[in-house]
């Protein structure tokens, strides 16, 4: 079993991985154009009521934070958060930019780990991601639950901070952490935090028996019974390399409201897709119904006759959902 975690583990890290080991993928010359070509992609600006942004704080210098661009068009409505793992566990905070602007664009300060290395405000790119060494070991995750976290406690500061943009602006009863393969593994270790109130996982689920091959990721099945809020795991199918892991890890949650959708998009979703594509909308409607209450969000999951249960595209399994 060994050698499909490790096949695993290589594509939590990406397809340039994925060729270091021979198994199919872009030459590493087709990999560098498609990379190019993703950054030449402008920023989306989400479809919420909210034009999103993402910037740079010096105050948090390791993190890439999306926000409404205008803060004064909120009103007296409060921001929810979203701390956010990246694919990969990789340190670029801009990996999945239109998904997270997506979400931000709905009323949410959404956090991610790591600088800006793609897409619109990026330094050129040097030359691959991560890869395995000779023996086929990956090195150390380049982020952390722990980093994830930062993002949490960073925003919550700032809602107190005297000057801060962001003071009072926030609503510490809405926060929801999500993240994408690598890092749907750091949200459901930071889901334990008691400040969560959901959780989102994409492409992603625990290897069954625990040994998981991710050095600096240690998680097991027992994370799943320490889940205290509704959880929502959103994979790609059958194509998907974490549908295996992803699939258990629903079957095995029976104490929270949990949900599981998916289509044949693969292990990299519609996270590439301007404002996110399908799985952006799906997330905020998460989000939205979750956080919010919002009743017309909840129909996209609620209901013998939900959202999800008419997309011809979309399946959907449900638990303690109506």
């Amino acid at each position: 079993m060994r050698t499909s975690y490790l096949a695993v583990a290589l594509a939590f890290a990406g397809t340039a991985a994925l060729a270091q080991q021979g198994a199919p993928g872009p030459a590493p010359a087709d990999q560098a154009a498609a990379a190019r070509q993703r950054d030449a992609v402008p920023d989306s600006s989400g479809t919420g009521p909210f034009a999103a942004m993402k910037r740079a704080d010096p105050a948090l210098p390791d993190h890439v934070i999306y926000q409404p661009r205008n803060l004064d068009a909120l009103g007296k409505k409060k921001l929810g958060v979203v701390v956010w793992g990246n694919g990969g566990c990789a340190p670029d905070g801009a990996s999945a930019r239109h998904h997270l602007l997506e979400l931000a664009s709905y009323g949410y300060v959404v956090v991610a780990p790591g600088r800006i290395l793609s897409g619109p405000g990026a330094p050129p790119r040097t030359g691959p991601g991560r890869r395995p060494d000779a023996g086929g070991s990956l090195p150390p995750a380049a982020t952390t639950a722990a980093d994830v976290t930062r993002g949490l406690d960073w925003a919550l500061a700032e809602n107190a901070r005297s000057g801060s943009p962001l003071k009072g602006r926030i609503d510490p009863a809405k926060v929801a952490v999500a993240g994408h393969s690598c890092g749907g593994l750091q949200a459901l270790q930071v889901a334990q935090d008691p400040r969560i109130r959901a959780v989102i996982v994409h492409n992603s689920g625990i290897f069954a028996d625990g040994s998981n091959p991710i050095p600096g990721i240690n998680v097991n099945k027992a994370l799943l019974g320490r889940l205290h809020t509704p959880v929502l795991y959103v994979l790609g199918g059958e194509s998907d390399v974490a549908w295996p892991n992803g699939t258990d890890d629903f079957k095995r949650i029976d104490h929270v409201p949990a949900a599981l959708v998916w289509a044949d998009v693969g292990h990299g979703g519609t996270f590439g897709e301007p404002n996110g594509g399908r799985v952006g909308r799906i997330s905020a409607d998460w989000l939205e119904w979750q956080l919010s209450g919002d009743a017309k969000a909840a129909k996209t999951f609620v209901g013998t006759d939900c959202g999800l249960c008419a997309d011809p595209q979309w399946k959907i399994e449900r638990k303690r959902i109506g």
